[in-house]
């Protein structure tokens, strides 16, 4: 009889937590990647038991967590958004969960490579969600911001070798950069969605819709949407146009570049992105 009781209880607040996780209190779980590395990852789950569509989001170069360790405002808003529209959302740390600081400068200082550790990354996030009994392992997506916009181009990129597992529904690339995805004559598996800023001057929107337009005939379905007068992070809740210097990255060399929120940009991203899943 008391094991009976405890295990109404457990149950009782499980369901007492969903409530505050909607609410946008991530829970911080542990994803096993290899035998050398856990990664660790917040979670946004909506209220009820599920099973629920997921997206796995790859944050940009900067990482996951502000400077004050909290996680960053953009993905904390996805993942409120996301979770209150009925997906789970499942953030990897790939910078801090290796004890990285910014990515974001010179690439001969880099660690991580958008190619190969963070694609193994979110191998490693969708094998995670897809043995959850509250995710539907046919349903997950793929997005990310920047860095993590071009790493998700290269983890669904069409590849010789066939996917473990049941592979991604879909994936939506951030301002990602596309220059070197088009010399690798990129193509992707899974319907992919891009948005880009038109005034980027990070990443250039014009080699993005040359590696779409290369890919055409060849590739799973793949939009692009450039909004005129958007720069880099147009998607973010509250960030005033501003230029960040250092960056590894820039049109004109000078490692300056705007970055700032566009609303009407932000809008639609916000509409398109959730609808894109939906598919």
């Amino acid at each position: 009889m008391r094991a009976v009781f405890a295990v109404l209880i457990a149950a009782a607040a499980s369901v007492a937590a969903w409530p505050a996780l909607a609410a946008g209190n991530p829970e911080i779980v542990e994803i096993p990647r290899d035998e050398h590395l856990k990664l660790k990852a917040a979670l946004y789950r909506p209220e009820g038991a599920g099973p629920f569509p997921a997206v796995i989001g790859l944050h940009n170069c900067t990482g996951l967590k502000n400077n004050s360790g909290e996680i960053g405002v953009r993905y904390r808003d996805w993942g409120q958004r996301l979770a209150k529209q009925g997906f789970a959302v499942l953030f990897p740390d790939s910078n801090g969960s290796r004890g990285l600081g910014s990515q974001c400068g010179n690439p001969g200082q880099r660690s991580l490579r958008n190619d190969r550790e963070r694609v193994t990354d979110a191998a490693a996030a969708r094998k995670w969600l897809q043995q959850q009994s509250w995710v539907q392992a046919d349903r997950v997506s793929l997005m990310g911001w920047s860095s993590g916009g071009i790493a998700t181009l290269w983890t669904v990129r069409t590849a010789r070798m066939p996917v473990e597992g049941t592979d991604f529904r879909s994936a939506v690339a951030f301002y990602p950069g596309c220059r070197r995805l088009t010399n690798a004559a990129w193509s992707a598996r899974v319907p992919t969605l891009i948005l880009i800023g038109r005034a980027d001057d990070q990443t250039s929107a014009a080699a993005c819709q040359q590696m779409v337009a290369g890919a055409r005939g060849r590739s799973a379905r793949v939009v692009i949407q450039v909004y005129p007068g958007a720069y880099h992070d147009f998607d973010h809740p509250n960030r005033p146009l501003h230029v960040r210097s250092g960056m590894a990255f820039s049109s004109d060399g000078s490692g300056k570049v705007h970055t700032g929120t566009h609303p009407s940009a932000r809008a639609d991203a916000l509409s398109r992105v959730p609808d894109w899943f939906r598919q």
